[in-house]
C-alpha cells in the first residue's frame, strides 16, 4: 500500500460537469494553491485556495480547509471532519478515491454542486516532506 504519511503540494486540479464536459479548473487553475499533510498517528489537515493575485469582479474566491482523523486503505481515504471552513462538512465524513500516477497522488471527491454547477472534481497532489 502507498505510504501517505507526509506533506502534499496541489499541482494540479481539474473538473468536469454531469454530461462529462470539461470546466475551468478548480481554485484558480494554473494559480491554485493547496497543501494536505497526514501524520502517522492518523490525523490530517488540508487547506485549499484560488491563488490568483486579483478576480474578475464576478468571481468569489475559492477557498476551503479542514482537518481530522483519516483512514486510508490504499484506494479510498476517509476523514471524519473535526474543524473547516465549511460549518456543513463538521462531523462528516470526507471520502475521497485515491489512486497514483507515477509519483502523484489523485484525490476524487464524490460529485458535488459547486456554485451552480454539479461537479466531479480531480485534484493531484505532490509530495514534499516526510512527516
Amino acid at each position: 500500500m502507498p505510504n501517505i504519511v507526509g506533506t502534499w503540494r496541489l499541482v494540479r486540479g481539474s473538473a468536469v460537469d454531469q454530461d462529462g464536459n470539461q470546466l475551468a479548473p478548480p481554485y484558480g487553475g494554473e494559480q491554485a494553491m493547496g497543501r494536505v499533510t497526514f501524520n502517522s498517528d492518523g490525523r490530517m489537515m488540508a487547506v485549499l485556495c484560488d491563488g490568483r493575485p486579483c478576480l474578475p469582479p464576478e468571481e468569489v474566491r475559492e477557498y476551503t480547509s479542514y482537518c481530522g482523523n483519516y483512514t486510508f486503505d490504499g484506494k479510498r481515504l476517509i476523514t471524519r471532519v473535526d474543524a473547516a471552513s465549511d460549518a456543513d462538512r463538521m462531523g462528516t465524513d470526507q471520502v475521497r478515491d485515491v489512486h497514483f500516477e507515477g509519483e502523484l497522488m489523485v484525490l476524487r471527491p464524490p460529485v458535488k454542486a459547486y456554485g451552480s454547477t454539479v461537479q466531479q472534481r480531480e485534484l493531484a497532489w505532490e509530495k514534499i516532506a516526510d512527516v
